[in-house]
């Protein structure tokens, strides 16, 4: 039995990941951060679901699950790691805080390291352990490849995981491990209903940015309604981890028509739509 780590597995594309994956024979050890978390998805998915409590950023934890999974694995490789385990933290540039970018950034990114460091050796590196290689993949974003205002700490972490796949990917050949990017649009997942909880709008009541954060927030709220759902990138990541020719990233949106557009019209055209539509033009 094929055995796969998938981090930050108690919600949205993780639970429906580790959903997936079981219902393909797999065995999953999915992240938590909560105790109570741990034994719902215990009792949800069955005794081929492993529950690991950890914070993604608390390396000494990571670390104690990794030897864990080892110890399970009795000496054969782990067929995947899926660094999944995500937050959006809003507002703009001039008006976060550097503690909160720091939050964002150790969370999506340094957390990314963390389990690739402590999980990576039962991918294959580890010359004791039999068996295939495993893979990684990366959950990244549109965003990886577009940075949208008052959105731009998650944007930063996202395009910084593309940068970080691509040369993990790279210097993984050595090992024959592979590293495959999903980046999703808009999916209905709690990250976003979090990151708005999370946001004190109080202290934007004097800010130039107010209006326009309102319109973001308001926007947040219907990403349940247009958003993809995360069954939709549970099918990604197992065809990444499965597929004997994976490609290098998937990109899966629900209006590719309007990422195309983004991607392709002129970088200061698209500056204005987006400014238009947020009230973000400077005075005339």
């Amino acid at each position: 039995m094929q055995s796969v780590v998938i981090t930050g597995a108690s919600t949205g594309i993780g639970w429906a990941t580790a959903k997936l994956l079981l219902d393909k024979g797999f065995r999953v050890f999915g992240s938590v951060r909560k105790q109570a978390d741990a034994a719902r998805l215990k009792s949800e998915f069955g005794a081929n679901f492993t529950p690991l409590t950890f914070d993604i950023t608390d390396e000494a934890a990571v670390l104690s699950a990794a030897r864990e999974v080892r110890a399970a694995l009795g000496g054969q490789t782990l067929a995947g790691l899926v660094n999944n385990a995500g937050i959006a933290v809003p507002g703009p540039v001039l008006e976060l805080s550097a503690d909160e970018f720091r939050r964002q950034l150790d969370v999506n990114v340094v957390g990314p390291i963390i389990a690739t460091q402590a999980f990576g050796p039962l991918l294959g590196s580890d010359p004791s352990l039999k068996g295939p290689k495993g893979r990684i993949v990366m959950i990244s974003s549109v965003a990886g490849k577009n940075g949208n205002p008052l959105t731009p700490a998650y944007a930063a972490s996202k395009h910084a995981i593309e940068g970080l796949s691509e040369s993990l990917r790279r210097e993984l050949m050595l090992f024959g491990i592979d590293v495959i990017i999903v980046a999703p649009g808009p999916v209905k997942t709690p990250i976003w209903s979090k990151g708005r909880e999370d946001v004190d709008m109080s202290k934007y009541k004097n800010s130039p940015y107010l209006p326009a954060l309102q319109k973001v927030t308001n926007y947040m709220k219907h990403l349940d309604a247009i958003g993809l759902p995360p069954e939709k990138i549970a099918e990604r990541v197992h065809e990444a981890l499965t597929t004997a020719h994976p490609r290098v990233r998937y990109q899966i949106a629900p209006d590719p028509m309007r990422h195309l557009m983004t991607a392709y019209l002129p970088k200061r055209m698209v500056d204005r739509i987006i400014a238009k539509r947020l009230g973000l033009m400077p005075p005339a």
